[in-house]
């Protein structure tokens, strides 16, 4: 378990990290086809389907790799 966390915090680290000093890598988030967006006058909706979709994937993925 402390593995884990210590691995997870070493990814939010870094992901933090890219996100301040390269933040046009992050620009694709949210705006792929299949991402709902609803503006209306009184409010905002965004579902990132296929970000989330893309996402889980790419973590499976380093997960498998990592189990290994």
């Amino acid at each position: 378990m402390e593995k884990w966390l210590i691995a997870l915090g070493c990814i939010l680290i870094a992901t933090g990290v890219l996100y301040h000093f390269a933040p046009w890598l992050f620009t694709w988030f949210g705006k792929l086809p299949g991402d709902i967006r609803i503006d209306n006058e009184r409010s905002k909706v965004f579902i990132p389907i296929t970000s989330m979709i893309l996402l889980s994937i790419l973590l499976s993925v380093i997960l498998a790799v990592f189990r290994r």
